[in-house]
């Protein structure tokens, strides 16, 4: 099963996916973990959160489709003399490990790109052990909140919003994460739900998300995907692009971004 990734890996994705912790980014996941546990990631992206969590557990396996941000993930481990890290080309669909490897699986803004989230969570219960956890953290479009409001940032969550379904895929995945877990045969006794956000409120972090989605807006496979797919036109991009880069000079900007989050304790 092949799904299509909305952001793509354009640079300015990479870049900021790259700025992610295990502190921002695991938050509900880090006091779970011990040093002699093993660690599936699944989407480890560029692999900063991966690294991070590498310091914690005795080994990490990190997983992405082919064809992605692996070598980025490689370089970023090496530079930090990480060497208790495995980067590997994968699925979460048919996760190549016998069941009941892992003591850990956790997968972060993954589930809200698949066409098939239950049966991404059912793979990640079955390789990790009895007793093990499974944590999920996704964010909901839907819910993000901003100010100032110009009506371009509107219509750049509006088209989001369609281009992420067009490819099967769900952008407020946060909210459904519980009921994931439940239809992937999860009992409701063994997920603990929480919630956390991130929040771009000061000038320097507001100036990066909008120079970020200045570029993303028109340069970015979501770009791309919006003009094939005949949701939006060229100009409607770069008036997007505009209004980002100009709500990121704001002396008042803020944006508030939601996530929701489960812990699975595997039986």
């Amino acid at each position: 099963m092949e799904d299509t990734y909305t952001h793509g890996h354009h640079d300015s994705v990479v870049q900021s996916h790259a700025e992610r912790s295990a502190q921002d980014s695991a938050g509900f996941l880090l006091p779970h973990l011990t040093e002699n546990m093993t660690l599936l990631d699944v989407g480890c992206g560029p692999g900063t959160i991966t690294s991070d969590l590498a310091t914690r557990v005795a080994s990490v396996v990190g997983i992405e489709p082919p064809g992605t941000v692996l070598d980025t993930a490689r370089e970023n481990a090496a530079a930090r003399g990480i060497t208790n890290v495995s980067l590997e080309e994968g699925s979460v669909y048919e996760l190549a490990f016998a069941d009941d490897t892992f003591d850990v699986a956790f997968a972060h803004q993954v589930l809200q790109h698949l066409s098939d989230p239950v049966r991404a969570i059912e793979e990640m219960v079955r390789v990790t052990k009895p007793g093990g956890l499974v944590a999920i953290r996704d964010a909901d479009y839907r819910a993000m909140a901003w100010y100032p409001q110009p009506p371009e940032l509107d219509r750049w969550m509006e088209i989001y919003q369609a281009v992420c379904r067009t490819n099967d895929a769900e952008p407020d995945a946060g909210r459904y994460l519980l009921s994931w877990a439940l239809d992937a045969g999860v009992e409701r006794s063994a997920i603990t739900a929480s919630s956390s956000t991130w929040l771009k409120d000061t000038p320097q972090a507001a100036a990066t998300w909008g120079r970020t989605w200045t570029d993303r807006a028109v340069k970015s496979s979501f770009a791309t995907q919006a003009v094939d797919y005949g949701l939006a036109t060229e100009d409607d991009l770069s008036a997007i692009s505009e209004a980002w880069n100009e709500w990121g000079t704001h002396e008042a900007a803020w944006f508030m971004i939601p996530h929701g989050e489960i812990l699975i304790r595997c039986p």
